[in-house]
């Protein structure tokens, strides 16, 4: 399994918030630390605030910050929630099974098995677990980052028009 690009930016985004969550972050300074789209991360942000994990705050001196305590947000429903319903494969979705071997195919039940497994592992952890030595993530975010996706021109456009 592969988790989307979307999950990943949601993760990311809410642990560079849990690092000072008290601190509002701007989608701007977000996009930098992680050379990430804005526009990628102006999705993610709006779906965390959709869901009430994260608050946004208008106007001058506004940006974004943690509506709830990292200790109450469970990995596993930010993945289920980012990932979506769409079934990982065709004969999990009744909808548009064409799949002849369902009758006799075991594996169904042991990609069901293996998901419920996966995400009860992930449940095991909060937001908190994610943010447990903050020096090192301080430094992280401190360090220059190279884009992590092509859409990152925008955001490396941005940090060369601000180094002139």
């Amino acid at each position: 399994m592969r988790l989307k690009s979307f999950t990943d930016y949601t993760i990311r985004v809410l642990i560079y918030l849990a690092h000072e969550p008290k601190r509002l972050a701007t989608i701007p300074e977000i996009a930098d630390v992680y050379g990430i789209s804005e526009n990628h991360l102006m999705k993610v942000v709006h779906q965390l605030g959709r869901s009430g994990v994260v608050e946004s705050i208008r106007g001058k001196g506004g940006g974004v910050r943690l509506a709830r305590d990292p200790r109450d947000i469970r990995i596993g429903q930010l993945v289920r929630a980012s990932e979506g319903n769409s079934p990982l494969v065709e004969c999990l979705s009744p909808e548009s099974n064409t799949c002849r071997l369902v009758p006799a195919c075991r594996l169904m039940s042991i990609l069901i098995e293996a998901f419920d497994a996966l995400y009860e592992s992930l449940d095991a952890y909060t937001l908190a677990d994610l943010v447990t030595n903050p020096k090192v993530l301080r430094r992280a975010f401190s360090t220059p980052s190279k884009p992590s996706d092509g859409c990152s021109r925008l955001s490396n456009d941005r940090n060369a028009r601000h180094a002139k």
